[in-house]
């Protein structure tokens, strides 16, 4: 009896462990029917970008009327240097749609058609004081107070807002050449400048022998304290423009191979004109500088066109991270073409590239 009773749970437990196998394991029939295509919707647009920009006055603006914009997309994240947002444009100008996802090229790629909902969103401007604007973007209400939009993170949410217009197929918009002339001023909005936020070619710009990178000595702690900042910028330390950084992009292992070889050490910690009195150096304890955070960081590298300072910015995120700068654009012999779309932040402008691509060395 006691031998059959082994056998009988022996058998029971292989039924078990079976039925278990079979339960996580996929079964490849071969014959799974093919996925439904998106048919998209057929919308009435209502709005342009230069009348959604112009919706803003002078702070954040909450839609609650049915208004429906149409605009093809100028940017992908494929290439790591846009996260989490993408930007749209039509004849009037370019607009930023905070999506809050990645891998947004796999739904939304370069040239695709999209319609937005924006009865339910929020027009809010990100980077503006009192020197200058910033862009107008697209958003929901941020319930933190820090910032005037915030990211539409709810994937049910984003397909109700944001729709791909119905038979469309993708043209990826061709950049406009602008000249120093048409460049925006300080106080442009895309309502008053068509250029900003749309994908465009800027040509003949020099190396202008300065970079930009903020390094937080705590992430954790308060990242908008001075006493949290390393900024490394001609303003820091004189005579050290570049920071001895001469690629596009900086990675989390470059950066950490900069930070620890101790070329940094001078920058005093502070922004502004607040500083603590202390420097980089003062944190490198046994070498490793245990208290920074190391991180891939953008990195912004000045060119000039003309007289205008134009800043390129770049993720350390991207898949051209660490990618050297031709030595011939850094000693002033060659220019660059720039392709990406044109920002302000601040009243400065910016210029962000897709790819490595977007830049065309001019010997």
């Amino acid at each position: 009896m006691k031998k059959i009773l082994i056998i009988a749970s022996a058998l029971f437990l292989l039924g078990a462990c079976t039925s278990l196998k079979d339960e996580f394991t996929p079964v490849f029939t071969f014959n799974y029917p093919e996925p439904a295509a998106e048919q998209g919707e057929t919308l009435v647009p209502n709005m342009t970008v230069a009348e959604v920009a112009g919706l803003y006055k002078t702070g954040p603006v909450d839609i609650r009327r049915e208004l429906i914009l149409e605009g093809v997309v100028s940017t992908t994240d494929q290439p790591g240097n846009f996260y989490k947002t993408l930007y749209i444009q039509d004849e009037t100008g370019g607009i930023e749609l905070k999506m809050g996802r990645n891998g947004l090229y796999n739904d939304y790629p370069l040239g695709q058609h999209l319609y937005v909902r924006l009865n339910g969103l929020t027009v809010g401007m990100y980077g503006k004081n009192n020197s200058g604007n910033g862009m107008i973007g697209i958003g929901f209400t941020d319930p933190t107070g820090d910032y005037e939009t915030a990211f539409l993170e709810n994937k049910l949410l984003i397909d109700r807002h944001v729709i791909k217009v119905k038979g469309s197929v993708l043209t990826p918009p061709e950049p406009v050449v602008v000249t120093e002339m048409e460049l925006p001023y300080k106080n442009s909005t895309q309502k008053t400048n068509h250029f900003l936020g749309k994908y465009v070619t800027l040509k003949g710009l020099k190396y202008a022998d300065e970079t930009f990178v903020l390094l937080y000595l705590d992430s954790k702690q308060d990242t908008k304290s001075y006493t949290n900042r390393v900024f490394l910028s001609p303003s820091n330390v004189p005579g050290d423009p570049t920071a001895g950084i001469t690629t596009w992009a900086m990675s989390k292992e470059k950066m950490t191979e900069y930070l620890t070889s101790g070329r940094w050490d001078a920058f005093r910690v502070g922004s502004g004109n607040n500083y603590t009195g202390k420097t980089l150096g003062d944190y490198r304890e046994d070498g490793s500088y245990p208290g920074v955070e190391k991180a891939a960081y953008s990195v912004s590298q000045y060119f000039k066109m003309g007289n205008t300072t134009i800043q390129l910015r770049t993720s350390g995120y991207c898949k051209f991270a660490d990618l050297e700068i031709p030595e011939s654009v850094l000693n002033g012999t060659a220019t660059v073409d720039l392709t990406g779309i044109l920002t302000l932040y601040q009243g400065n402008l910016q210029f962000t590239i897709n790819d490595i691509s977007d830049i065309k060395v001019n010997e």
